[in-house]
């Protein structure tokens, strides 16, 4: 079994990371990283070491698996110490909050044992592998508008570090690098982009809100995200030369992993494709179960599952979204290259 430890305890360790790793019988959690010096809250975990800062959990534990949920300002350190130190990681999105950072990273790990894997958890939503399925079998002919969208009813600023003041916090890190991540795993690289990215709440100090729209030639792909949707919305929309599909809600793996009844059975949902009959279609399967197989087979292999230079990618297009909104203008490829 892979000896595991879990740097941070709040909730993506708990609901994202905990219960895969204890229905699995390839990873032991050894231990826990929290501030709070406390892990008595989760069953699972009671009686684990809990250790106060990463250097403790390295020089006194036999884990060889890292996995990082802290904040997200806390992953550059963390995973440089990890790396340095020939661990294996799985880190939470962002990997790393600077291209700088990321580039650095990579560095490391080309002259380290470790490898290190980003935890891109979206890429087995079942509406999004329902999308790449559309996609590969060219059910809406050739493809000319994505529209995906990752929306929340969150009107009031709660006391969270995701909301608070500092590099790492908003929604574009949070859910941005989802829908940015996804859109590059579907279509690769665009020509140009475009984008706003908005604070819109009363007293708001974190981006709340964002736009940004990917060139592909001719065809769009259009990210958005607001905290003042309080409505049924479509999650994906996919329009084609021989039709549409459309997909309502978000995936419901989250949820289920949250009131601990993912492993009792997965609830299975439906999009609406129109083509020359409307019709249902089943959803695919989600499995953030199944990223975590493929996270114990790339530890033999050693081979991440989501590599630091997909995350690099990813971190770009944060970047140069917020030098488009700032700059109330397109960014074309030829002038990224450059960076």
């Amino acid at each position: 079994m892979i000896k595991t430890i879990i740097a941070g305890f709040g909730f993506a360790a708990k609901v994202f990371h905990l219960p895969h790793l204890v229905h699995s019988d390839k990873y032991e959690v050894v231990g826990i990283i929290s501030r709070s010096g406390s892990s008595k809250d989760h069953r699972d975990v009671s009686n684990v070491p809990v250790y106060a800062t990463v250097e403790e959990a390295l020089s006194k534990s036999e884990a060889t698996l890292y996995i990082i949920t802290t904040p997200s300002d806390m992953h550059y350190d963390m995973l440089k110490q990890c790396i340095l130190a020939g661990k294996d990681v799985l880190v939470e999105k962002p990997a790393f909050l600077t291209v700088e950072e990321g580039r650095e990273l990579i560095q490391l790990t080309e002259n380290s044992e470790s490898v290190v894997s980003v935890h891109q958890n979206r890429r087995w939503d079942g509406d999004f592998l329902t999308i790449q399925k559309l996609l590969k079998e060219e059910m809406l002919g050739d493809w000319k508008v994505l529209e995906s969208r990752f929306d929340r009813f969150r009107p009031v600023v709660r006391n969270r570090w995701r909301e608070q003041p500092g590099i790492g916090s908003g929604i574009l890190y949070d859910l941005g690098s989802h829908l940015i991540d996804q859109a590059l795993v579907l279509f690769g690289e665009p020509d140009a982009l475009y984008a706003e990215i908005v604070i819109q709440r009363e007293n708001g100090q974190t981006d709340d809100g964002f736009l940004i729209v990917l060139h592909y030639g001719q065809k769009r792909v259009y990210l958005r995200s607001s905290s003042f949707i309080n409505s049924a919305y479509p999650r994906f929309e996919l329009h084609g030369s021989k039709g549409s599909f459309v997909k309502y809600g978000l995936d419901k793996q989250e949820p289920q992993l949250a009131d601990s009844t993912f492993y009792q059975g997965k609830e299975r949902e439906v999009g609406t494709l129109y083509r020359e009959e409307t019709k249902e279609v089943t959803i695919e399967t989600g499995g953030y179960d199944h990223f975590f197989s493929l996270l114990a087979d790339s530890l033999s292999s050693r081979e991440p599952v989501v590599s630091l230079e997909e995350a690099l990618r990813v971190t770009k297009y944060i970047e140069l979204a917020r030098t488009s909104s700032e700059e109330g203008r397109l960014i074309k490829k030829e002038e990224w290259l450059k960076w």
